[in-house]
């Protein structure tokens, strides 16, 4: 009689790759949409937005509906101060 091994994929090894591939791509979505939902929510001083994005593992539905519905649109007012330009004369 022929077992086969524990470890071998049941549907074959092209499946089982589609599976790695689609696992790999699955972590690096999430890992980006949660760094820019921590991001935002710190920027924020959201703090419970911060603590669900950072606890919650939901393939990027969170983040994606915090950066959509629930991100400050202005978080940092950034205005540029215009100075005015010193010459140095030696006439004075």
């Amino acid at each position: 009689m022929h077992f086969a091994p524990l470890y071998a994929s049941p549907f074959g090894p092209f499946l089982a790759s589609g599976f790695v591939a689609l696992a790999f791509v699955a972590i690096v979505w999430e890992i980006v949409l949660k760094g820019f939902g921590l991001w935002y929510s710190a920027q924020g001083r959201q703090k419970w937005w911060f603590i669900a994005i950072l606890v919650f593992n939901t393939l990027g539905i969170l983040p994606i509906i915090y950066l959509l519905w629930f991100r400050p649109k202005d978080t940092v007012q950034h205005e540029r101060e215009e100075t005015p330009m010193h010459t140095s004369s030696s006439a004075e």
